[in-house]
């Protein structure tokens, strides 16, 4: 009997992420397979490709809303709700949360709770997603699916729980994208007839627009755990193994420059030297001119003085 509990519990988390999460043991880095189903299905369903075959606009589609939704989650899941490097208004703020969330990476405050243990025990036994101490692939995607990692300890994020917009995205994380993926749909039903040389409907902007899309954010977010901690130069000499790699800060909008971040996470610019590209800073700061956020918080001289003279003794070393 408690077995059947077990799983109806775990199916019903599908649905609603506080459902017997009195019960839910946080320190548990077991697979949990039921758990982690629709994820499963998520990945199997980019197979549908096969079945729907592809068009240029459903790619370019797949593209601009991944770009969209990583803009979301690297610029507010991560820069805002994590580290509150500048501020925005609570519609904003909603707004935001709202295009994180149809990322399927969770909700905001789940996702902001994890970060903020992330930096208290980079790369310490503690740290969740560490590939020191547990490897690539776990690292990569293993610690999402075991309880230690649907836990959220509510108070790393007792600043965000006074809204409840927010606490109602964040138990119901699915209904977020699960309304993107039936407009998508639809979407793609309303082109086949409105506009047919575009020669794409609703099973196929379904599988490219959202599922391919998703599937490939999700991979390009988690890289920055799996291989910026192992693959990349190191600037600063910080306590955890973080590092810096122009490559993955093009993919990820920014977030590439990895090791600057765990130098100063209170920077809304993650890239420190101009030729540094952080695509996401570039959005938000376009963003604080028309109003919509404001107060970035800046490099402090003295980390971008560090910055050039750790530079320095670099090329004279070379």
């Amino acid at each position: 009997m408690t077995h059947v509990n077990n799983w109806l519990t775990n199916i019903l988390r599908w649905f609603d992420s506080e459902a017997g999460s009195d019960h839910l043991d946080s320190s548990s880095r077991t697979f949990n397979l039921l758990r982690v189903l629709p994820f499963v299905g998520l990945h199997l369903a980019c197979l549908l490709a096969f079945v729907t075959g592809v068009s240029t606009f459903a790619v370019a589609f797949a593209i601009a809303f991944f770009l969209i939704r990583m803009f979301a989650i690297t610029g507010f899941y991560h820069r805002y709700f994590s580290h509150k490097t500048f501020k925005t208004s609570r519609t904003a703020q909603f707004i935001f949360a709202v295009l994180g969330a149809s990322a399927a990476q969770r909700g905001p405050l789940w996702w902001a709770a994890h970060h903020r243990h992330h930096h208290q025990y980079s790369d310490q036994p503690e740290d969740l997603h560490s590939p020191h101490h547990g490897g690539f692939w776990w690292a990569h995607a293993g610690w999402f699916t075991c309880d230690a990692g649907f836990a959220m300890n509510k108070k790393r994020v007792g600043d965000w729980l006074k809204f409840p917009e927010l606490r109602f995205i964040n138990r119901f994380d699915s209904l977020v994208p699960t309304i993107f993926a039936v407009l998508i749909y639809g979407l793609g039903e309303a082109l086949a007839v409105w506009a047919p040389g575009l020669n794409t409907n609703g099973p196929q902007l379904l599988v490219w627009g959202f599922i391919t899309s998703t599937v490939a954010l999700f991979h390009a977010t988690v890289s920055i755990n799996s291989l910026l901690h192992v693959w990349g130069k190191r600037r600063f000499d910080t306590e955890d193994d973080s590092r810096n790699n122009f490559w993955l800060a093009l993919l990820t909008l920014g977030e590439g420059w990895h090791n600057n971040h765990h130098r100063w996470p209170r920077s809304v610019r993650q890239g420190f030297r101009w030729y540094e590209i952080d695509i996401t800073y570039y959005g938000l700061w376009l963003l604080s001119k028309l109003g919509i956020v404001w107060d970035l918080n800046p490099i402090p001289e003295q980390i971008l003085e560090e910055t050039r003279q750790l530079d320095n003794q670099k090329r004279k070393r070379s």
